[in-house]
């Protein structure tokens, strides 16, 4: 089985998770660092999307080059807090369509509930991207992947933030199949369920809810 994990390493993306990790940071300047960074992830994760020849004329001549081949995108951030990443990569993927999964984590079980799903009808045609800040316990990744898969996409990737060992194994060990894009492999996990050292909580710092 595949089991891969891509750390996307370069230099601008880890300055700017340096700068989100900060309590210092406020949540307009987190929120703005997060877009920039779902760029540059988005680059990454896009980079074996299938191109197509077709046949163009530019000013002064006709000529052969490519485009996506076949139908686009989809996004789908697991909300709420996979809404911070999804803007930076609907920049620069703009005819990308977007789905939405609703989950939340239960305190005390650290288990998934599912409160909403939504998918474009045609999506089986279509490349499908998961997006999240954090891969932690791995529940929710699991389970929205899991929802997916019953709609058969082309294919699924999972795209993250920040990432820890525990979640990647745990994520694995149900989708060895789906490869994760992350910026940063953290230590582990507390008793409570957070990343160490990670950034806290994503959605919180995204929204400013606490």
């Amino acid at each position: 089985m595949l089991r891969v994990v891509h750390v996307v390493d370069h230099p601008l993306v880890q300055h700017k998770l340096t700068i989100m990790r900060s309590k210092e940071t406020d949540c307009a300047k987190f929120r703005q660092l997060l877009k920039e960074i779902s760029l540059l992830l988005c680059y990454e994760v896009t980079r074996d999307v299938q191109l197509e020849e077709v046949e163009i004329e530019t000013p002064l001549t006709k000529t052969k080059a490519k485009l996506l081949e076949g139908k686009k995108l989809v996004f789908v951030p697991i909300l709420r807090a996979g809404t911070g990443i999804l803007e930076g990569m609907l920049e620069l993927v703009p005819a990308a369509r977007v789905g939405h999964i609703g989950l939340y984590r239960d305190p005390k079980t650290l288990q998934t509930v599912e409160y909403y799903f939504n998918l474009p009808h045609d999506v089986s045609d279509r490349d499908v991207i998961v997006v999240d800040p954090m891969l932690a316990t791995g529940n929710s990744a699991i389970a929205a992947i899991s929802r997916i898969k019953q709609k058969s996409p082309k294919s699924l990737k999972f795209v993250n933030l920040i990432a820890c060992p525990e979640g990647i194994q745990n994520f694995h060990a149900v989708h060895p199949d789906v490869p994760i894009y992350t910026a940063a492999i953290d230590e582990r996990l507390n008793e409570h369920g957070y990343i160490l050292p990670g950034l806290g909580d994503a959605g919180d710092r995204i929204f400013g809810t606490k």
